[in-house]
């Protein structure tokens, strides 16, 4: 009584419930996912001063930090 095709069959399931699963799968090297990483948090970085900038002005639109500040 193995379960060797059982635990194949719920691997390609578990599998296909996550098409976008972020790892070793997006064929990028080591390098390349921390130059990636890097861009994409310098942007981040960057929207949040435009944001912080347009707050000091009076004209920000984000209505999350609305409301007393944290408790």
């Amino acid at each position: 009584m193995t379960r060797g095709s059982q635990r194949e069959r719920d691997r390609e399931r578990a599998a296909a419930r996550k098409p976008n699963a972020k790892g070793s799968q997006d064929g990028l090297t080591p390098e390349q996912r921390r130059e990636r990483d890097k861009k994409a948090l310098e942007e981040k970085a960057a929207k949040k001063a435009q944001q912080a900038a347009a707050g000091a002005a009076g004209t920000s639109t984000d209505n999350k930090n609305k409301g007393g500040g944290k408790k």
